[in-house]
Protein backbone atom coordinates (compact mmCIF):
# COMPACT_ATOMS: atom_id res chain seq x y z
CA UNK A 1 0.00 0.00 0.00
CA UNK A 2 2.69 2.40 1.12
CA UNK A 3 4.62 1.50 -2.31
CA UNK A 4 1.04 2.76 -4.57
CA UNK A 5 1.24 5.52 -2.30
CA UNK A 6 4.86 6.59 -3.16
CA UNK A 7 5.49 5.60 -6.32
CA UNK A 8 2.00 5.83 -8.08
CA UNK A 9 0.55 8.68 -5.28
CA UNK A 10 -2.40 6.54 -5.79
CA UNK A 11 -5.19 8.57 -3.86
CA UNK A 12 -7.77 5.19 -3.66
CA UNK A 13 -4.58 3.66 -1.65
CA UNK A 14 -4.03 6.48 0.65
CA UNK A 15 -7.62 6.42 1.50
CA UNK A 16 -7.31 2.74 2.21
CA UNK A 17 -4.72 3.06 4.51
CA UNK A 18 -6.68 6.15 6.28
CA UNK A 19 -9.90 4.01 6.54
CA UNK A 20 -7.57 0.86 8.26
CA UNK A 21 -5.56 3.30 10.41
CA UNK A 22 -7.51 6.25 11.27
CA UNK A 23 -9.58 4.50 14.52
CA UNK A 24 -6.56 2.98 16.12
CA UNK A 25 -4.71 6.25 15.58
CA UNK A 26 -7.48 8.27 17.48
CA UNK A 27 -7.87 5.82 19.80
CA UNK A 28 -3.98 5.87 20.76
CA UNK A 29 -4.06 9.67 20.56
CA UNK A 30 -6.60 9.90 23.21
CA UNK A 31 -4.64 7.80 25.25
CA UNK A 32 -1.96 10.19 25.54
CA UNK A 33 -3.77 13.81 25.07
CA UNK A 34 -7.13 12.97 26.52
CA UNK A 35 -9.33 15.11 24.42
CA UNK A 36 -10.87 13.50 21.59
CA UNK A 37 -11.03 16.98 19.38
CA UNK A 38 -7.12 17.61 19.73
CA UNK A 39 -6.39 13.93 19.77
CA UNK A 40 -8.55 14.03 15.83
CA UNK A 41 -6.58 17.20 15.31
CA UNK A 42 -3.64 15.34 15.67
CA UNK A 43 -4.49 12.11 13.38
CA UNK A 44 -5.61 14.45 11.02
CA UNK A 45 -2.07 16.09 10.69
CA UNK A 46 -0.37 12.92 10.82
CA UNK A 47 -2.27 11.43 7.80
CA UNK A 48 -1.55 14.70 5.93
CA UNK A 49 2.07 14.44 6.60
CA UNK A 50 2.44 11.25 5.15
CA UNK A 51 0.38 12.19 2.61
CA UNK A 52 2.82 15.34 1.79
CA UNK A 53 6.16 13.00 2.50
CA UNK A 54 4.39 10.21 0.03
CA UNK A 55 7.41 10.60 -2.52
CA UNK A 56 9.82 9.82 0.85
CA UNK A 57 7.73 7.18 1.87
CA UNK A 58 9.98 4.53 0.28
CA UNK A 59 12.60 4.84 3.50
CA UNK A 60 9.63 3.34 5.98
CA UNK A 61 10.16 -0.35 6.97
CA UNK A 62 7.04 -0.84 8.96
CA UNK A 63 3.94 1.66 8.35
CA UNK A 64 2.17 1.13 11.43
CA UNK A 65 5.14 1.20 13.73
CA UNK A 66 5.83 4.53 11.87
CA UNK A 67 2.14 5.63 12.24
CA UNK A 68 2.12 5.17 15.82
CA UNK A 69 5.72 6.65 16.21
CA UNK A 70 4.12 9.73 14.18
CA UNK A 71 1.28 9.79 16.20
CA UNK A 72 3.00 9.72 19.61
CA UNK A 73 5.40 12.72 18.44
CA UNK A 74 2.69 14.44 17.73
CA UNK A 75 0.81 14.02 21.13
CA UNK A 76 3.54 14.85 23.12
CA UNK A 77 4.15 17.83 20.91
CA UNK A 78 0.82 19.00 21.88
CA UNK A 79 0.82 18.51 25.38
CA UNK A 80 4.79 20.30 25.53
CA UNK A 81 2.61 23.67 24.09
CA UNK A 82 -0.12 23.09 26.12
CA UNK A 83 2.40 22.99 29.37
CA UNK A 84 4.62 25.77 27.81
CA UNK A 85 1.40 27.88 27.69
CA UNK A 86 0.40 27.01 31.15
CA UNK A 87 3.60 27.55 32.63
CA UNK A 88 4.27 31.36 30.67
CA UNK A 89 -0.30 32.33 31.74
CA UNK A 90 1.01 31.29 35.25
CA UNK A 91 4.28 33.22 35.37
CA UNK A 92 2.80 36.07 33.61
CA UNK A 93 0.03 35.90 36.41
CA UNK A 94 2.46 35.78 38.84
CA UNK A 95 4.42 38.66 37.32
CA UNK A 96 2.01 41.12 37.34
CA UNK A 97 0.50 40.23 40.78
CA UNK A 98 3.78 40.13 42.78
CA UNK A 99 3.95 43.81 43.39
CA UNK A 100 0.65 44.40 43.95
CA UNK A 101 -1.34 45.71 47.10
CA UNK A 102 -3.32 42.93 49.47
CA UNK A 103 -6.44 45.32 49.34
CA UNK A 104 -9.13 43.51 48.05
CA UNK A 105 -10.43 47.16 45.82
CA UNK A 106 -6.92 47.21 43.98
CA UNK A 107 -7.31 43.35 42.68
CA UNK A 108 -10.39 43.98 41.74
CA UNK A 109 -9.11 46.87 39.60
CA UNK A 110 -6.39 45.09 38.33
CA UNK A 111 -8.26 42.04 37.53
CA UNK A 112 -10.65 44.56 35.34
CA UNK A 113 -7.63 45.88 33.67
CA UNK A 114 -6.39 42.51 32.65
CA UNK A 115 -9.85 41.55 31.41
CA UNK A 116 -9.68 44.81 29.18
CA UNK A 117 -6.09 44.36 27.88
CA UNK A 118 -7.03 40.71 27.13
CA UNK A 119 -9.71 41.63 25.49
CA UNK A 120 -8.59 44.49 23.83
CA UNK A 121 -5.50 42.13 21.94
CA UNK A 122 -7.97 39.91 20.75
CA UNK A 123 -9.62 42.42 19.35
CA UNK A 124 -6.72 43.17 17.17
CA UNK A 125 -6.45 41.77 13.59
CA UNK A 126 -4.57 38.79 12.89
CA UNK A 127 -1.35 40.23 12.01
CA UNK A 128 -0.79 42.79 14.39
CA UNK A 129 -2.06 40.25 17.25
CA UNK A 130 0.67 37.29 15.77
CA UNK A 131 3.40 40.37 15.94
CA UNK A 132 1.91 41.98 19.15
CA UNK A 133 1.93 38.40 21.09
CA UNK A 134 5.33 37.32 19.83
CA UNK A 135 7.20 40.39 20.40
CA UNK A 136 5.71 41.36 24.42
CA UNK A 137 4.40 37.89 24.81
CA UNK A 138 7.64 35.47 23.82
CA UNK A 139 10.11 38.10 24.13
CA UNK A 140 11.39 38.35 20.67
CA UNK A 141 12.49 41.23 18.47
CA UNK A 142 11.08 42.80 15.70
CA UNK A 143 14.09 41.38 13.88
CA UNK A 144 13.66 38.07 15.30
CA UNK A 145 9.48 37.92 14.38
CA UNK A 146 10.49 39.33 10.56
CA UNK A 147 12.77 36.77 10.08
CA UNK A 148 9.86 34.17 11.49
CA UNK A 149 6.73 35.08 9.73
CA UNK A 150 9.08 36.27 6.22
CA UNK A 151 8.32 40.06 6.52
CA UNK A 152 10.56 43.22 6.59
CA UNK A 153 11.67 44.50 9.80
CA UNK A 154 9.62 47.73 8.67
CA UNK A 155 6.15 45.57 7.99
CA UNK A 156 6.72 44.11 12.09
CA UNK A 157 7.60 47.27 13.93
CA UNK A 158 4.31 48.94 11.42
CA UNK A 159 2.15 46.49 12.85
CA UNK A 160 3.56 46.54 16.32
CA UNK A 161 3.20 49.99 16.20
CA UNK A 162 -0.83 49.87 15.13
CA UNK A 163 -1.36 46.83 17.58
CA UNK A 164 -0.02 49.13 20.56
CA UNK A 165 -2.01 52.37 19.15
CA UNK A 166 -5.37 50.36 19.19
CA UNK A 167 -4.35 49.06 22.24
CA UNK A 168 -3.87 52.43 24.14
CA UNK A 169 -6.91 53.74 22.62
CA UNK A 170 -9.25 50.91 24.27
CA UNK A 171 -7.35 51.26 27.45
CA UNK A 172 -7.11 54.89 27.70
CA UNK A 173 -10.96 55.20 26.35
CA UNK A 174 -12.25 53.94 29.87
Amino acid sequence: MIRRIHIDGDEAAFNELYELQEARLLKFAIGFVADRESAEEIVQDVFVKIWLSRKNSHAIRNLQVYLYVLTKNACLNHLRSISSKKIRELQLTESYYFDLPVDPSQLLISKELQTRVLKAVNGLPPRCKLVFKMIKEDGLSCNEVAAILDLSYKTVFAQLTIALKKLDDVLGSK
